[in-house]
């Protein structure tokens, strides 16, 4: 399952046990992205808590689809299989009724400069999503400058940065861990928003 130890939920105890009830999916299903944080719990929850706030809250302004779109593009370009099959599905799933669309995108970020189905704001996201994960240190003024002539608002800008910077966080956890995808349903958004709410 990983180059490391992990212990399953089936073996888990005490806290980690309800880690894992708390970051199951709709299935019951607990990714192994998640499972290989078993030896040191508090990782896991930080790491739940992270994935659920760039992704899935409901603060955030741009579309899921989309902010899974980029997690693909980032994951592609760290050579982290589990992760662009894992957000791939995820984006088929919330494009279900747009499948046309689902292809050309996923056509579309195999290219350097992604266009149409894209807007030319979700296309410069994408640019700006490749330039970090590639040559981060050569980010400047002028990137942000180019995305909010774009059309995105600061905020909007914060959520695409913080969605690749997770996903290069997460392939690279994956990775360096040797994690697969073996034995697991792809696409599931595992666990509550609700229950990763601090207060």
């Amino acid at each position: 399952m990983a180059f490391i130890k992990t212990i399953t939920p089936e073996e888990a105890e005490g806290k980690l046990a309800q880690l894992y009830r708390r970051v199951s999916g709709p299935q019951g299903q607990v990714d192994k992205v998640l499972q290989v944080h078993s030896l040191r719990p508090h990782s896991m929850e930080g790491h739940m808590a992270l994935y659920k706030a760039v992704l899935h809250h409901s603060g955030n302004k741009l579309a899921v689809w989309f902010l899974e779109s980029i997690g693909v593009l980032v994951s592609r370009l760290n050579g982290c299989e589990y992760c662009e099959q894992h957000h791939s599905s995820g984006m088929r799933n919330l494009l279900a009724d747009q499948a046309t669309k689902f292809a050309r995108c996923l056509e579309q970020l195999c290219t350097d400069s992604p266009g149409d189905p894209f807007t030319a704001a979700e296309s410069a996201a994408l640019r700006y999503a490749r330039k970090l994960t590639q040559t981060p240190g050569d980010i400047c003024q002028s990137d942000i400058d180019q995305l909010r002539a774009a059309g995105l608002s600061d905020g909007e800008i914060l959520e695409i940065n913080q969605v690749a910077s997770y996903f290069s966080y997460a392939n690279r956890t994956v990775s360096g861990l040797g994690v697969t995808t073996s034995g697991e349903v792809l696409g599931l958004s595992p666990g509550d928003e609700n229950s990763w709410q601090h207060g």
